[in-house]
């Protein structure tokens, strides 16, 4: 599953780089979100093509697909926070829980070739958002449901993070 807890200690995600996948968000540029997402999204179907994409490579840890369904929903979930900070002042997003959704979604019944169209779309979705972001909207602020507190900017890099750490993790280091 997602290595980042998720806590009020997320700041390490967005300062410094991730000691398993090495990507840093602390390099990120706000202009450079967008693309970020839609290159991370294309790397997807690649992987979503393989044979193994629904063998579990131990217990307690997802199937290339599995992550795959979660990166498409984590687009989504993140485009509605987006949405909410853009239009809201300080909102707070409502709480989703990962693997309650992976179990209810049937993450690991899903079809791969439909879930790669999925990432892209999601993914193209909230890359257009981000590319409107501008000037002082990127320091509006929302609230995750721990009460984390985030920026646009800070939100953007902790999104950024994890679709990437989450190809590393199905073997993809393209």
């Amino acid at each position: 599953m997602p290595i980042v807890p998720d806590t009020k200690d997320w700041t390490w995600v967005v300062e410094r780089p991730c000691p398993d996948c090495g990507f840093d968000a602390a390099q990120i540029r706000d202009d450079e979100i967008g693309n970020l997402i839609r290159d991370n999204a294309n790397a997807w179907p690649k992987v979503l093509a393989r044979p193994d994409v629904r063998e579990r490579p131990r217990d307690g840890v997802w199937s290339p697909l599995e992550y795959a369904c979660h990166v498409r929903d984590v687009y989504r979930i993140y485009d509605a926070r987006l949405a909410l900070m853009l239009s809201e002042v300080d909102p707070q997003y409502p709480n989703w829980d990962q693997d309650e959704t992976a179990v209810a979604d049937g993450y690991r019944a899903q079809e791969s070739d439909v879930v790669a169209r999925e990432i892209v779309d999601a993914a193209g979705v909230l890359a257009a958002r981000f590319d409107d972001v501008t000037g002082t909207e990127w320091e509006r602020r929302g609230t995750r449901s721990d009460g984390a507190e985030f920026t646009v900017s800070t939100f953007a890099r902790y999104l950024v993070h994890d679709p990437v750490h989450h190809l590393w993790d199905v073997g993809s280091h393209e």
